[in-house]
């Protein structure tokens, strides 16, 4: 018999949402046949959608090698901070990513990533203690591509975690803006909506109509900051967060992204490489701007976080913007 008792980390979860990230190993015909056997919640059998609550005492009628089977060991991949800090409170920290680094692990690195960095840094703190979490882990809510560089949100505990990625998911809450540097002089704002699909195998998405019949729908609002013989700073507004979506959606309004060996031209991007060495694209998250905030997270209301430029992108627009 295990007996787990749940914590503010772990509240307002579903009885087999709970379950499975206690016992990430197991397949969900093992979760539902476990909670219709062998689960009481209070002393009483639970329902797989009971809402999990703080104090609630859950008693697994298990062996504890039965469990240690199913359960991911847990331990904090220790990894060098690279990342700035942009802002930090008790709920969540802001980080400004480095060039290069993925925000979350893949097939090809899963230890230096900058979700394990987050989570290093806050152990050090005292914020995060892994032994004492049961599901609980320290996550970011918006995600950039390897190659961008900019301000990822990490929610600290797990109301803050559940609050930001509400006020990621519905509109009216967080406004995200990237800066990037197109060829082509863009004269006047593009609001572009249509739809995309992705290509699993070449990693590409495809831009279609909106009124395609399959896809999701992207939408992306470009204002032009600055033109300067053939190129064009500029302030994208990311409304949705589909993959690829400012890179793809630039090039096919005629503004690839320089530096975009996958979206852009291969003339254009040569001309880029020999000039700044720079071989992929230049987009960097640099805003934030909150709107609105729900509980516990309300007094984010009216705030604005900026990450400037790294200091070879801020270079290159000296060069290319700011000197003509």
């Amino acid at each position: 018999m295990i007996k787990l008792t749940i914590t503010d980390n772990e509240k307002n979860q579903r009885m087999d949402r709970f379950l499975k990230k206690y016992f990430k190993n197991a397949p969900l015909s093992y979760i539902y046949k476990l909670i219709r056997k062998n689960v009481k919640l209070n002393g009483v059998r639970a329902d797989i959608s009971t809402i999990l609550q703080t104090g609630d005492e859950v008693i697994l009628y298990i062996s504890e090698e039965e469990a240690a089977g199913y359960q991911e060991k847990k331990k904090i991949t220790r990894a060098k901070k690279q990342f700035k800090i942009a802002y930090e409170d008790q709920n969540i920290i802001i980080v400004e990513k480095p060039f290069g680094l993925l925000t979350h692990g893949d097939k090809t690195e899963k230890k230096n990533t900058l979700a394990n960095q987050v989570a290093g840094y806050l152990a050090e703190q005292g914020d995060y203690v892994p032994e004492r979490e049961k599901t609980f882990v320290p996550s970011p809510v918006n995600r950039l591509d390897r190659n961008t560089t900019g301000l990822v949100i990490f929610g600290k505990n797990q109301l803050a975690l559940q609050g930001l990625n509400r006020m990621i998911r519905e509109k009216g809450y967080v406004k995200k803006y990237y800066l990037t540097i197109v060829h082509g002089e863009m004269k006047k704002e593009l609001q572009l909506l249509d739809k995309m699909t992705k290509d699993e195998k070449s990693n590409k998405v495809k831009v279609m109509d909106l009124d395609a019949t399959e896809g999701k729908v992207m939408e992306t609002i470009a204002r032009p900051l600055k033109v300067s013989k053939g190129y064009t700073l500029v302030e994208v507004e990311l409304v949705t967060g589909r993959t690829h979506q400012i890179r793809a959606h630039l090039a096919e309004a005629g503004f690839p992204v320089i530096g975009d060996v996958k979206y852009g031209k291969n003339g254009q991007n040569k001309k880029i490489e020999q000039q700044f060495h720079l071989t992929t694209q230049f987009l960097h998250a640099y805003r934030l701007y909150f709107e609105d905030g729900v509980s516990p997270l309300a007094y984010l209301k009216g705030k604005e976080f900026i990450a400037p430029l790294p200091v070879n992108l801020e270079a290159i627009k000296a060069k290319l913007i700011d000197s003509k």
